[in-house]
């Protein structure tokens, strides 16, 4: 199986998705972004990984010259399209909302940290979440949430956040979330913050837990969701 990553920034790093890929012996390729590395033109893997970043769907090439968020969303619709699998990830899943017409929208709160995320009706019923408990650690860092249209269903949500993990398609999910975090995750985005964090609020770890946090268990579950997905991608073809 091929995966492809699209990752934004260097320090918004894809953790656990790369070191599960690379354990189950899967093909990596990755653009990107910000070396100014060129878009594929075409759904060319089985499975295609959109990362984070500080940017958002109407981030301008005049705000950030490296972002195209047309491009990106042309591609993800290509992958949609075409059956393959997409993972949105946090800035990732509102560029798929987006590329399926369900605009992003701001989040009620803003979220960093491990929250509580409970699953949806739905979500207790999805065939690639069954081995999530229905109230989970959640790791974020966001100030926005994918977007929702007639088609999309909400499998999981916060009291911060009521768009956690979104599915657009039958393989086509948008985790709000960062179940991929890590150490080296946090202490990289710290660092591009100048090392302290000044946010503040009900939803705000502090950063002492965020680099205290274990997240191990938060790993093993992304994990199972993407060995189902996988696993029922790969028998579909």
């Amino acid at each position: 199986m091929k995966v492809h990553i699209i990752q934004h920034d260097s320090y918004v790093k894809p953790g656990e998705y790369l070191s599960w890929a690379k354990r189950k012996g899967f093909e990596v390729s990755f653009t990107r972004c910000w070396l100014y590395e060129e878009m594929p033109n075409e759904a060319d893997s089985d499975m295609l990984v959109v990362l984070g970043g500080f940017q958002c769907p109407t981030t301008t090439k005049e705000e950030c010259s490296y972002f195209d968020s047309a491009a990106e969303q042309q591609l993800i619709r290509q992958y949609v399209d075409s059956g393959r699998i997409v993972v949105g990830v946090c800035l990732g899943a509102q560029l798929l909302g987006d590329a399926m017409g369900a605009p992003f929208g701001r989040s009620p709160n803003q979220e960093i940290g491990p929250v509580k995320a409970r699953l949806t009706d739905a979500g207790r019923r999805d065939p690639f979440l069954k081995q999530f408990p229905d109230i989970f650690d959640a790791g974020e860092w966001h100030n926005d949430m994918p977007g929702i249209n007639a088609d999309a269903v909400i499998l999981a949500e916060s009291d911060g956040c009521p768009r956690q993990i979104v599915r657009y398609g039958k393989y086509a999910y948008g985790l709000q979330t960062h179940m991929e975090f890590n150490h080296d995750i946090i202490a990289a985005i710290l660092e591009n913050t100048g090392g302290k964090l000044r946010a503040k609020g009900t939803y705000v770890k502090s950063q002492e837990e965020l680099l205290a946090y274990d997240y191990t268990d938060m790993n093993r579950m992304l994990d199972t969701f993407l060995d189902a997905l996988t696993e029922d991608y790969a028998k579909s073809r």
